[in-house]
């Protein structure tokens, strides 16, 4: 029951704003959207939100953030969540105030904190996160995702992403079936979240992220709606990159026990199921890791 009733607290603390309240731990805010510059949906043509939660991201985000303001979509928001940072962010993000939609940098509680404050801005249709050092392959990426869509029945589009190393080397590109099969979630997050892309109407029934999770905030997201689970468009197409340098990389035993814990609360399988299945992830791993010795 504790779980049902934090479902109903996401639902019920969501709310759309333009911009975010007073804060007394705030270094900044700007973008577009100060400016009185707000952008909408058109029949034809959905806006999308493009969010980046960042904290001392000073490494890669100037490259984050060119991937995604030179898209040649023509409806695009780009919103940026800063944690409060102490390096070079702040300056990096100033740099591009004209082209960002909306800014800002002042503490918050983490990672599931920052998404909730951009999608509680966004005014996109969809909605897809970015974090510093991930970023769009090619400056069409976005046109590739949104050709020939219904945006009034599909609510995820999920395309391709490639896994890149520090040095931005090619490690692996995430497989892309013929047809989702919700299953695959009982193993893994088989929609990664830089080249997913999720309708605002998902938001709205189900909620915002769980600060209680570090890691995966966004496997929980999806499995609230495991039972009914809705249509997913697949894009046979590398959309974005997901560099290995974030808060979970080398963190898997703790990544999988958030797992196992969002497995359960959810309720989406019998303790038997859900024990052969960590025992077969646990197992996977295990043969990856004495590989690579």
């Amino acid at each position: 029951m504790v779980e049902l009733l934090n479902k109903k607290a996401f639902e019920e603390n969501f709310e759309s704003i333009l911009l975010l309240p007073e804060n007394q731990s705030r270094q900044g805010e700007g973008g577009l959207r100060t400016k009185g510059v707000l952008k909408h949906s058109s029949s034809n043509v959905p806006l999308v939100s493009i969010i980046t939660a960042v904290y001392n991201g000073e490494k890669y985000l100037e490259e984050t953030i060119q991937s995604i303001v030179n898209q040649t979509y023509p409806n695009m928001e780009y919103i940026i969540i800063d944690g409060g940072s102490t390096d070079r962010t702040l300056e990096i993000i100033k740099k591009y105030d004209d082209k960002i939609d909306y800014w800002v940098s002042e503490k918050d509680q983490g990672i599931s904190d920052a998404f909730n404050k951009g999608v509680r801005l966004a005014q996109g249709q969809y909605i897809n996160f970015q974090g510093d050092g991930d970023g769009f392959v090619a400056s069409d990426s976005l046109e590739k995702v949104f050709h020939d869509l219904n945006s009034a029945q599909d609510i995820f589009i999920s395309a391709k992403i490639k896994r890149v190393d520090v040095l931005g080397k090619e490690i692996f590109v995430s497989k892309q079936p013929k047809y989702f099969d919700k299953k695959s979630l009982l193993f893994r997050m088989s929609m990664p979240h830089q080249g997913l892309f999720t309708h605002i109407r998902y938001f709205k029934k189900y909620g915002l992220f769980d600060t209680k999770n570090t890691f995966s905030m966004d496997y929980e997201h999806l499995l609230r709606s495991y039972n009914e689970f809705p249509k997913v468009v697949l894009r046979n197409v590398v959309v974005a990159q997901w560099r290995a340098d974030g808060l979970g990389n080398g963190r898997f035993l703790e990544i999988f026990r958030e797992y196992d814990k969002i497995k359960r609360d959810n309720g989406i399988a019998s303790g038997l199921i859900l024990s052969i299945i960590n025992c077969w992830i646990l197992l996977k791993h295990s043969i990856k890791r004495i590989v690579h010795l």
